[in-house]
């Protein structure tokens, strides 16, 4: 029986709003646009034909606005597959549960969420400056064992494959691989490349970075990182939040993508001369293919 979710496992604020994110439903669209980056949200809403609503909690900001006859939403999630678990929970709560009564919904509402990040590449063929969007996310790290996710053919079949490659690299530990919405991925594979994106738990010894600490992942991993293929993709790119997006969003009856700004490769050890640039362009190509007619 549908029971009231209980205080402290639904927290709100005073004002009647999401604990974390400071928002109440009317102040959400249901084409949602995740970004990193704090900053990065009025990058995003600067194209907005009109913005109606802005607010601001720790690391969250949030700008709804409107582009021609479609409301959106932009969301800083902050850094990493754990704000992911925070940021798509809340949103989720905002439109299917009723926050007075406390009550899960009947009739759920499905939302879009389009991550516009920044990310490294992890094969020769792909450019600086370059946008991949990716058509799975395989998560380094754990945030999805904790649900009962439960993967489909493609993803099994791609994670043990990928777990076949990794021991090879001194890395034994089996990923749970997420899809993206394959209608989503479709929309934006026309203006950018597709590709496997691996979401890693942190920035320095996850992706292979040595400062004092030395990592795992070695230089041998990306050199035969461009030999792994599946379903004729390759593994193109890491970053830190896509794996999470998709898996939480499926869970939750949502449709998700990821798309990503190469502003550094790996493989070849270059970074963008101009990051600020390549993301821009990404987020007026995002925009333009989720609002043309």
């Amino acid at each position: 029986m549908n029971q009231p979710i209980l205080p402290s496992e639904l927290i709100l604020n005073p004002d009647g709003s999401i604990y974390h994110l400071n928002l109440r439903p009317e102040h959400i669209g249901d084409t949602i646009i995740l970004v990193g980056d704090p900053d990065r949200v009025p990058k995003v809403s600067r194209y907005f034909d009109k913005i109606e609503f802005k607010t601001q909690k720790r690391e969250f900001v949030t700008h709804t606005g409107w582009v021609g006859n479609k409301r959106l939403t932009v969301i800083s999630t902050g850094i990493g597959t754990d704000n992911i678990d925070i940021v798509l929970n809340e949103v989720d709560a905002l439109v299917n549960v009723d926050l007075q009564t406390r009550m899960i919904r009947e009739k759920k509402t499905a939302l879009s969420f389009i991550r516009i990040g920044t990310s490294g590449a992890l094969a020769n063929h792909i450019p600086i400056d370059g946008q991949v969007v990716s058509a799975y996310g395989i998560g380094l790290d754990n945030l999805l064992s904790y649900y009962h996710f439960e993967p489909n053919e493609e993803e099994k079949a791609l994670a043990d494959a990928f777990y076949t490659f990794s021991k090879k690299q001194h890395l034994p530990f089996r990923s749970t691989v997420a899809m993206a919405d394959s209608e989503l991925v479709v929309q934006l594979e026309k203006i950018m490349l597709k590709g496997i994106t691996l979401s890693c738990p942190g920035f320095y010894g996850p992706q292979g970075r040595v400062i004092r600490l030395k990592s795992k992942i070695t230089a041998d991993f990306f050199e035969e990182t461009s030999n792994f293929k599946f379903n004729g993709l390759h593994l193109a790119n890491f970053e830190m939040e896509t794996s999470a997006i998709c898996g939480m969003a499926r869970m939750l009856g949502h449709r998700a993508v990821s798309t990503n700004a190469i502003v550094a490769n790996r493989i070849t050890n270059e970074f963008s001369s101009d990051p600020a640039k390549t993301v821009d362009g990404l987020i007026r190509n995002v925009l333009g293919k989720l609002c043309e007619v």
